[in-house]
């Protein structure tokens, strides 16, 4: 049924969804980037759906890097004070906690953080527009934000897709549970990976407090 269900979704509606959904989310605005874009490549390892990886990748990118640039802008214009309206608004998302969190990164390593950021669902929604708002200068920001582009799009759809497609070779009997397996190991990963970050970041802070 799953399967009869997704082949009646055109490929140009799933490229569409995650450039839309990744560029919104760069953009500064919550939405779940990441989920959509593993998802997407998920369907691609269905030779069935038609989906390519390589055009999810693709328009992940140019939403991930044209998001970024209007966060950037956005936050070039209205400054921190954005930020924190934001945040009066929409605590869960833009709370003083992570913004604090966004702006100890940029002092830490800087331009990289616009590269790490692409790998952190906090930093990915916040760097731009913190960005721009601390002033970093354009020039710096851009080859940044396609490395980071390049990295986080590409590097997630492989990885993905190669655990698709060998969890499909290795339980052919159960493909779907196979799919789940990759989905499992990926989310695994990703959330250690995102946890060591968090922590290195907090870690100055939780050491203030106890002195």
């Amino acid at each position: 049924m799953i399967a009869e269900w997704l082949q009646t979704i055109p490929p140009l509606a799933v490229y569409l969804t995650v450039l839309g959904v990744v560029g919104i989310e760069s953009f500064g605005i919550p939405l779940p980037g990441e989920i959509v874009l593993v998802s997407a490549t998920l369907m691609a390892t269905r030779p069935e759906l038609a989906v390519s990886a390589i055009w999810v990748a693709v328009c992940a990118l140019i939403g991930a890097v044209v998001g970024d640039s209007i966060g950037f802008a956005v936050g070039r214009r209205y400054g921190i004070g954005l930020l924190e309206a934001a945040g009066r608004r929409f605590p869960k998302h833009f709370g003083p906690s992570h913004v604090a969190l966004a702006e100890r990164a940029f002092e830490r390593w800087g331009v990289l953080t616009v590269i790490v950021g692409r790998f952190i669902a906090i930093l990915r929604i916040l760097a731009g527009p913190l960005a721009g708002a601390l002033r970093m200068p354009y020039r710096k920001f851009m080859p940044a934000n396609l490395v980071g582009g390049v990295l986080w799009t590409f590097g997630t759809t492989a990885l993905v897709y190669a655990l698709g497609i060998a969890a499909e070779t290795w339980l052919k009997r159960f493909s779907w549970a196979g799919l789940v397996v990759a989905v499992l190991v990926g989310l695994t990963v990703g959330f250690l990976v995102k946890r060591r970050v968090i922590g290195l970041l907090t870690r100055p802070e939780e050491g203030a407090a106890a002195s």
